[in-house]
């Protein structure tokens, strides 16, 4: 069974630092492009990062840009979120997802990922 399992969330403080992890079980996910998506309370899912294959091109929204760093182990088929200077606006559920590419032509569109994981739970209290 194919599936990406998230780690890594939990409740911060504002300012403070959280990294989530993502391993890809059933299948390698090592030629393929995988990212974050996250869904606040009341609000439609939303894009954060996404890396291509080999992490020579990555991608941010730009709530994100300068904090949050994606980045990944092809070696242990997992991708990671280091967030760093957490906002309120950050608590989110987070997914890990993997598209079936190499690249994605348009890596904030949800339909470009082929597989999502469950996601876990941010919290950042004021």
């Amino acid at each position: 069974q194919v599936q990406l399992v998230e780690s890594g969330g939990g409740s911060v403080q504002v300012g403070e630092s959280l990294t989530l992890s993502c391993e890809g079980t059933g299948r390698s996910f090592r030629d393929y492009a995988m990212g974050w998506f996250r869904q606040a309370p009341g609000k439609n899912r939303e894009f954060v990062a996404a890396t291509n294959w080999n992490s020579e091109t990555t991608h941010y929204a730009d709530s994100v840009k300068g904090r949050f760093t994606v980045s990944r182990d092809k070696t242990k088929n997992t991708v990671y979120l280091e967030m760093k200077s957490l906002k309120p606006e950050d608590t989110a559920v987070y997914y890990c997802v993997a598209a079936l590419a190499a690249r994605v032509v348009t890596p904030l569109v949800a339909s470009e990922y082929a597989y999502w994981g469950q996601g876990t739970q941010v919290t950042v209290s004021s």
